[in-house]
């Protein structure tokens, strides 16, 4: 398959992500982080497969404003600008390519090309795309060729075996990943009201050795605790569905859920995971952008991305 296949750049006028360097050729990729769009999950029904989520890698990428400000100023998140002056290369590669009489083919795509962005040891950010977006990705985490411990943010488990007859949908990212061999430990964090799981999913993750911080015992213990909680040395893999997040801040979701993380609370989980052990990536999904308010999940996106590149410059990932 060639590379050109694999990812496209995003659609309509202007704009890379923060308009870093659109890069597409993947088997030559030098850069230290790669931001990819996966648009599409694995759809419970034949309808499903182009929905308002796969429109948010190019709607972030649209949204962010005065990109220069945002890149040379000040930013009080970091203590200081956000690549720290110094000779740090982010590339977007676009969004991975669908085809749509194949809806396993987006996958097959997603991890290929995921694969060739660890192999480069880029720092990968995805962004989605429902929640099954991260099975490709997870799969491409083989080239690291290290255990990986998962750190999963979200008001739901996703832990279903399957729905419809399909196993790769948006409910059972964190049970394939249990599958596989080179992920340890789990936690999960933020869980809270009601989703696609039922008694069995919540027995066989507990059984499987996953670490269920529900939301109410999040906020009553605090992050610091929480973060005591993830193995030490990672390396780490981050994933966030944007409904682990408190709707006040990300009400752009198709499961508003009251009772999520607060953006102090997302903060000090990004920057303290980083600054723990090695992140080999993070993606942010499900968000649906036409149910957003005033901008405002775009602009708490845009912080949370800012955020994971810039603790990452100054944790010395890049050094």
């Amino acid at each position: 398959m060639s590379t050109k296949k694999l990812t496209t750049a995003p659609a309509g006028a202007p704009r890379t992500f923060l308009d870093f360097p659109l890069e597409l050729n993947l088997d030559e990729l030098d850069a230290d982080v790669a931001i990819l769009g996966i648009p599409f999950g694995m759809p419970y029904s034949p309808d499903f497969m182009a929905n308002d989520q796969s429109r948010a890698p190019d709607a972030l990428r649209q949204a962010c404003e005065d990109v220069d400000y945002i890149k040379s100023h000040y930013d009080f998140d970091l203590g200081g600008p956000l690549l720290d002056d110094r000779e740090i290369k982010v590339v977007d590669c676009g969004n991975v390519t669908a085809d749509m009489s194949d809806h396993a083919e987006h996958y097959r795509r997603a991890e290929a090309a995921a694969r060739k962005i660890f192999k480069s040891r880029a720092t990968l950010i995805s962004i989605g795309g429902d929640h099954g977006i991260p099975i490709p990705v997870f799969r491409a985490l083989e080239e690291v060729g290290e255990t990986v411990t998962l750190v999963h943010v979200d008001a739901h488990l996703d832990w279903r075996d399957e729905i419809n007859g399909e196993p790769d949908g948006y409910s059972s990212p964190i049970r394939r990943a249990a599958e596989l061999d080179w992920f340890g430990p789990i936690v999960q964090i933020g869980m809270r009201g009601i989703g696609s799981a039922r008694r069995g999913e919540v027995e066989d993750a507990k059984a499987h050795g996953c670490d269920i911080i529900d939301a109410y015992e999040m906020h009553e213990i605090g992050m610091k605790a929480v973060m005591d909680r993830i193995p030490d040395g990672g390396p780490y893999y981050l994933t966030i569905d944007a409904d682990g997040i408190d709707p006040t801040i990300m009400p752009a979701v198709m499961s508003q859920t009251p009772g999520g993380l607060d953006w102090l609370q997302l903060r000090q989980l990004v920057h303290g995971l980083v600054n723990k052990g090695r992140v080999l990536g993070m993606d942010i999904v499900e968000i649906a952008p036409s149910r957003d308010v005033g901008k405002i999940t775009m602009d708490y996106a845009e912080r949370l991305i800012c955020n994971f590149i810039g603790a990452s410059v100054r944790a010395g990932y890049y050094d």
